[in-house]
């Protein structure tokens, strides 16, 4: 099993608090509203503390049909919180899990950015090239852009 490890950043228009809030206290609720052309439904296996499964339902058509996260942590004063990809979604038989680490932080512009640091844990003698991880990364965007776009519409969400 190797690691690599992938750091990035992601700018919004959208302030720190509200993006915590729709990615880590509602995503449940907020998923399936703001990107509904990709995700189904949200299931929460625990307490939505620690160790808790997320399970993400797609909608038919996609490539994957689910995938299942373990909640690492997360701090709300700190607007930070981590997970793993445990189950589904793009690991398949090369990827044991994915590792995100995220905080959002307000840009001295206005708005936020999202700092994030993942970890692919692959298996056997498997490496993850700089393009597969591009592709992985834009797919995250893609989500992470509507749930912006979401709450630009919707100002009284996530507040």
């Amino acid at each position: 099993m190797g690691v690599v490890t992938y750091e990035f950043e992601v700018t919004s228009p959208v302030a720190p608090t509200r993006l915590f809030k729709a990615f880590v206290l509602e995503g449940a609720k907020v998923y399936p509203k703001a990107a509904p052309h990709a995700i189904k439904s949200v299931e929460l296996e625990g307490d939505g503390k620690p160790g808790s499964i997320v399970k993400i339902n797609f909608v038919e058509g996609l490539p994957f049909q689910y995938m299942k996260h373990m909640i690492g942590g997360y701090d709300e004063n700190n607007l930070s919180y981590s997970y793993s990809l445990i189950e589904g979604g793009p690991l398949g038989d090369k990827l044991e899990k994915i590792r995100y680490e995220n905080q959002f932080v307000a840009a001295a512009s206005g708005g936020s950015v999202c700092k994030s640091s993942i970890k692919f844990y692959t298996v056997g003698d498997y490496v993850i090239t700089e393009d597969e991880i591009k592709a992985l990364i834009q797919r995250s965007e893609v989500v992470y852009k509507a749930i912006e776009a979401y709450l630009l519409a919707n100002t009284d969400a996530c507040n």
